[in-house]
């Protein structure tokens, strides 16, 4: 079984800037890039949907207070 693929907020802004550029094919940027053509389009929707300060927050882990109140 493989592991998912964990990508950082600053890659997935990176990768972003350079789709919107347009000097590539979105198919070969991905390719270069190692991750699926579909999931750029998922991430410049997130971006569009939620802004730049709140998208891409981390991993889903919470830690310190915010897990606190998650947890209650």
């Amino acid at each position: 079984m493989t592991k998912r693929k964990t990508f950082t907020r600053e890659f997935k802004l990176q990768a972003l800037r350079l789709l919107d550029r347009g000097e590539k094919k979105p198919a070969d940027l991905a390719r270069e890039l190692g991750v699926p053509r579909n999931r750029l389009y998922k991430w410049r929707e997130a971006l569009a949907t939620q802004g730049d300060e709140s998208v891409f927050p981390g991993s889903g882990r919470r830690r310190g207070p915010d897990a606190e109140l998650a947890a209650l």
